[in-house]
């Protein structure tokens, strides 16, 4: 048993053994390969760096070549470029010096020339000289001959001739005028009838009173009211006066302004239809009335601008244009007599070769005033010129305009062609409610009141009755007193006379020295 456990510990003993040097012989053979691979490393590293660094050499000796190949080429492409501007210039001297000695040839032919006309030219001066003297001889003898001077004969000449022209030119200057009165004569009163014939506008004039018709002479009642308030809400509102006499089933509208008599008497007819007379009822019915009237004025001012052909306007002087259909003047309607005037302006201006359509345009806005003087102070010249600027016509219309009754002198033949049409329009029989004895009572009468007043020396009414122009005596009126003098007049005439439009007063001192020597 003891000998078997021995065999047993002297087997492990030995395995061991076996297996420690079988350790140590792997890890001396694992350390001699290593040692092995290591040194083969460190030769391949070797080698790749020697063979890296004969690459970098030979790279080194290849781009050192290149770039002495580079070196080489831009040196030959420099001396070749050298050399073909050196080429180029030895050109252009060849060539300098060709134009040099063309210029050299040129200055001397130049020389020559001037040389021979040098000569030319004094061989002239010397004939000039010769014939100067001959000239003079001969004048002297001339005068030996008729026994008068140079000077002397000229102005008998110039005498004769001037006598000759003078008697011709005053015949022909007398034939002349002769014949441009005569043919201008005829060419007026040919283009005034021509114009006045082929004028087709509407010739009816409307009344300036509006009068509205009842139902019955109840509804007179109806309309003042209990005390008088239906009546006073419709004064109030409108700004109109209603006239209620014994006239039967009619009632008169009275308003200085034409469009807010056309607004009552369509505000009266509504509410008679209506038969709601109170004063809420009135204020709903002036509403309807004013866009009626509008829409009226409106349609009135484009049919206007449709019948007359001017195109342009704008929509807003359409309008303005439009309430002259309320407006009259003498009993004639100032819209119907606005498209007379510019269908006689363009008919004139057609004869005598100017724009037609210029002339209807200034014919038709020439009395565009009248639409806003009842509202804005001065004359219908200055609103009607005032609305032009503002709506910004041309400045010929302009003038046309402010020149239609000579307020400025007329200096446009577009003025002097609505200046006529404006005649034509305003005197052709039943324009106008005002007859000739009238006209002439009213300026006389104009004239009466300035020459009555102290230091008025003489009176002249002008421009229709627009202006009375007054000239006073300076040592009874002073300057000072001129303006009293004025404003007592235009008081006077006020009260005293009724009239279209303002009349301008014009008072005039005149002071003159006057001597003789003796």
């Amino acid at each position: 048993m003891v000998t078997m456990t021995t065999a047993v510990v002297s087997a492990i003993v030995a395995a061991l053994v076996a297996g420690i040097a079988c350790f140590y012989l792997g890890t001396v053979h694992r350390r001699k390969v290593a040692e092995a691979k290591i040194g083969s490393a460190e030769a391949e590293a070797t080698r790749l760096v020697n063979d890296a660094i004969r690459s970098a050499e030979q790279r080194r000796k290849e781009v050192i070549l290149e770039a002495k190949d580079e070196i080489y080429k831009m040196r030959a492409e420099s001396d070749k470029e050298l050399r073909d501007r050196r080429s180029e210039v030895q050109g252009q001297e060849r060539r300098l010096n060709q134009k040099e000695e063309a210029l050299d040839k040129k200055q001397e032919k130049i020389d020559a020339e001037a040389t021979r006309l040098q000569k030319r030219s004094e061989t002239l001066e010397q004939r000039i000289k010769e014939a100067e003297d001959i000239k003079a001889q001969q004048l002297d003898t001339l005068e030996k001959i008729s026994g008068y001077t140079q000077d002397q004969a000229r102005e008998i000449l110039l005498a004769k001739m001037d006598q000759t022209l003078d008697h011709e030119k005053a015949l022909r200057i007398n034939a002349f005028n002769q014949e441009l009165q005569d043919e201008s004569d005829t060419m007026a009163r040919n283009i005034l009838s021509i114009a006045i014939a082929r004028c087709a506008a509407d010739h009816s004039s409307e009344s300036t009173v509006s009068v509205v018709a009842l139902p019955n002479d109840e509804m007179k009642g109806r309309i003042i009211g209990r005390e008088g308030r239906n009546i006073r809400a419709i004064e109030s509102a409108t700004g109109a006066d209603l006239i209620i006499d014994d006239t039967p089933e009619a009632i008169a509208i009275s308003c200085f302004d034409p469009v807010r008599r056309e607004i009552a008497r369509v505000t009266l007819e509504i509410l008679i239809q209506d038969g709601r007379i109170h004063p809420a009822r009135i204020e709903d019915c002036l509403e309807k009335a004013k866009k009626e009237v509008e829409t009226k004025i409106k349609k009135e001012g484009e049919g206007a601008v449709l019948e007359v052909g001017v195109h342009g306007l704008h929509p807003d002087l359409i309008k303005i244009l439009g309430r002259l259909y309320y407006r009259t003047s003498y009993g004639q309607n100032v819209l119907n007599h606005s498209k007379e005037v510019a269908l006689l302006s363009g008919l004139i201006a057609s004869e005598l070769g100017i724009n037609p359509s210029v002339a209807k345009r200034a014919g038709l806005l020439h009395d565009i005033g009248k639409a806003v003087d009842h509202e804005y102070e001065g004359t219908h010249v200055q609103l009607g010129v005032e609305i032009a600027k503002r709506f910004k016509e041309s400045n010929e219309v302009i003038h046309a305009i402010e020149a239609h009754h000579n307020d400025v002198e007329p200096a446009t033949p577009l003025a002097y062609i609505i200046m006529a049409a404006d005649a034509i329009s305003a005197s052709r029989p039943g324009a106008r409610s005002e007859n000739l004895e009238s006209y002439i009572n009213r300026l006389s009468k104009l004239e009466e009141i300035a020459n009555s007043y102290d230091g008025v020396e003489s009176s002249f009414a002008i421009q229709a009755g627009r202006e009375v122009r007054i000239f006073v005596k300076p040592e009874k009126v002073s300057d000072d007193r001129l303006a009293v003098v004025a404003h007592d007049i235009c008081a006077q005439i006020e009260s005293e006379l009724s009239y279209p439009g303002q009349v301008k007063v014009n008072v005039i001192r005149e002071s003159r020295a006057i001597d003789y020597a003796k």
